[in-house]
């Protein structure tokens, strides 16, 4: 399972300690949670990070569209889906 761990910072410690929290960002791979007045307000993360939780919710958008195509009777046996492909190659020929 997939567990970001996370730190909670004023803003004005991304200010004023900027690199400490880049470091933490990239090297230890911690999500640190910007506040203002003691609410939450941006978060900041490795850009590995952010790229690697953007394509999980993607592939989860992905899923859940199958899923939702599943119930639908949006679905053909793969063995039409192969035969159409094949059928596709063979006019580009």
């Amino acid at each position: 399972m997939y567990a970001l761990q996370e730190t909670i910072r004023p803003s004005a410690d991304l200010r004023n300690h900027y690199s400490e929290i880049s470091k933490r960002c990239r090297e230890e791979k911690e999500a640190v949670i910007i506040t203002v007045n003691g609410r939450g307000d941006t978060v900041s993360l490795s850009y590995e990070e952010y790229r690697r939780m953007k394509a999980r919710m993607e592939l989860l958008e992905i899923l859940a569209e199958s899923e939702e195509d599943v119930r639908n009777g949006r679905v053909a046996p793969i063995s039409d889906t192969f035969d159409d492909l094949r059928n596709m190659l063979e006019g580009m020929k």
